[in-house]
């Protein structure tokens, strides 16, 4: 018989799933997001965490040798020489596993994220 696995109802829970190598990436960018962003709203969206702050604000996930991050495309494309050491996608990058993360930089994609949210909230109150 097949079971279904356990749905992850949490970010503690969705860190716990995978092996410590992965635990310590994980507990890292949680720990840069939150003091980011530290208004930010923590979910699971497409079972992996998501923080939301007047709008989407960035995904992460843990991979099998890498740790994406996922602050949609402007913030990949504000950052495009920052990010050249890395395997990018339009929306996301890879931060491998044996390789520490670049928290600035992290943090810099973020505070980016932040100013695009508010700023897109903004002009959508003027109108």
């Amino acid at each position: 018989m097949i079971t279904k696995p356990p749905t992850i109802t949490n970010v503690d829970e969705y860190i716990a799933s995978f092996p410590q190598k992965a635990q310590k990436y994980l507990k890292q960018m949680r720990a840069i997001v939150i003091k980011a962003a530290p208004n930010a709203e923590e979910k699971l969206s497409y079972q992996m965490p998501y923080y939301k702050y007047h709008g989407r604000l960035v995904y992460f996930a843990a991979h099998t040798n890498h740790l994406g991050l996922y602050p949609m495309a402007a913030g990949i494309e504000r950052f495009k020489k920052e990010l050249a050491d890395y395997t990018t996608g339009k929306g996301s990058v890879q931060f491998p596993f044996d390789k520490p993360l670049p928290v600035a930089l992290i943090t810099k994609i973020i505070k980016f994220r932040i100013n695009a949210n508010l700023e897109k909230e903004e002009l959508k109150n003027k109108r």
